[in-house]
């Protein structure tokens, strides 16, 4: 079932435990962020309050008990979008207390899908749509969803993939 526009706020507000999202492309192609993604390829200086909104969402959710994990899957050389979200991103989600590892691909896909989605509470899977330019295209809540398979691939993720502030983005292959 397709979802409307507001679909994240609704499931952000009702999860109980537990949030994971797989990231698994390697430009997303987002309008809000294209100024700081220009500003920061032309060497630019993060501006104060970068993504703040986010950081404040995630420190509540952690406040309240539940948790947030994400895992990014990483070809290398990175994209400069994934450079950019590495430096202006990533560390903030992280320090709000988002659960964020990065999962190489380079050599090998792990078993794991070449499709983004949010698992919530462990039962409730919506999948997030892209063109290929990585441009959002909308989200989807999956009716009956494989949780076995989904449940394996978040498992697998988060076993191969390394804490962002553990993450060394010169290093080769991790995990």
């Amino acid at each position: 079932m397709r979802l409307g526009a507001e679909w994240g706020k609704k499931y952000f507000d009702e999860f109980t435990s537990s949030a994971f999202r797989l990231e698994v492309r390697q430009i997303y192609t987002m309008p809000a962020e294209q100024p700081n993604l220009e500003l920061f390829l032309a060497g630019g200086e993060k501006p104060p309050g970068h993504n703040a909104a986010w950081r404040g969402r995630i420190a509540a959710i952690v406040a309240s008990g539940r948790t947030v994990q994400r895992a990014k899957l990483i070809r290398r050389p990175l994209t400069d979008y994934l450079r950019y979200q590495c430096a202006w991103g990533i560390p903030g989600n992280a320090t709000a207390g988002e659960d964020y590892r990065m999962v190489d691909i380079t050599e090998s896909d792990w078993g794991l899908p070449a499709q983004d989605f949010w698992l919530f509470d462990s039962a409730t899977v919506v999948r997030l749509d892209y063109h290929r330019d990585g441009t959002f295209v909308g989200a989807e809540l999956v009716e009956e969803p494989d949780l076995g398979k989904y449940h394996g691939w978040r498992d697998v993720a988060l076993s191969r993939g390394v804490p962002f502030d553990e993450w060394d983005a010169g290093a080769g292959s991790a995990g």
